[in-house]
Parts: structure tokens; sequence; C-alpha cells
């Protein structure tokens, strides 16, 4: 009951009715990547092609999608990473989640979130005053 009360409510999380909808009406089951998000196509999107969804496990969180997957969805490559033996290359970076509003936020020097103090204005700045 509380999925289907998620699914009424919110956009955000997993997938909407709609979108249960559009997937039971049109989707055939791709795959599935390390973080339990599923992907499905079916349908054409508004150029012709082919239309390639996710249903995330959780919230809706796009850098929670695999850089092998991030390319099917866009229509770089047609096969989807389980339909070949893709391996991440060396410079593609491991998952991290998107961690703004939380405390492991980024807090550049100065922010007033951040513990550091601002860093002293040198004489290559002049501050501005009305009229001035």
């Amino acid at each position: 009951m509380k999925k289907i009360l998620l699914q009424i409510f919110t956009w955000w999380n997993g997938q909407s009715l709609n979108t249960r909808f559009h997937t039971w009406r049109k989707g055939r089951h791709v795959g599935e990547d390390e973080f339990g998000n599923v992907y499905y196509q079916g349908g054409t999107d508004s150029e012709g092609r082919t239309r390639r969804w996710v249903i995330y496990n959780g919230y809706s969180e796009a850098s929670a999608v695999p850089p092998g997957w991030h390319g099917w969805l866009h229509h770089k490559v047609d096969t989807p990473p389980v339909a070949e033996d893709y391996k991440p290359r060396e410079w593609q970076k491991q998952h991290l989640p998107n961690l703004t509003g939380t405390p492991g936020a980024y807090r550049p020097r100065g922010s007033v979130l951040s513990n550091e103090t601002r860093p002293r204005v040198t004489g290559d700045y002049d501050a501005w005053t009305p009229g001035g």
C-alpha cells in the first residue's frame, strides 16, 4: 500500500503511475545495473528513435546511472551494457552520489557553511562602493 501511495503522490521516488502504465504498455525490459536501476525501451521518441528510460531503485537521481547505461540511454551506443562485455575505461570514475544538501556537500573556503575562514582579499581587488 505504501508503494502505491508513493507512486501516486511523488515523482522522485521510483516510478510514477504514468511511468508504470507506459512501461506496462510499451516497455521491453533491457537490463539492470549494479544499483538496482531497471532499464527499458519501447515506442518512439519525437525524433523517431526507440524511446529508452530508466526506473530508479529509490530516489530519481541521474548521477546514479553508470557510464555504460548513460551512453545507451542517450543513444550514444546501440548495444546495452548487458548485451556485451562492457568494461568501464580506466579514466571513468566510480559512482559517487550527489551530495548536495547533505553534510558531505562541497563547501569552498569562505562559505558560510564551511568551518574554514574566508581568504583575505589581496591588492588585486577593489571593493565596489555606491557612487564611486
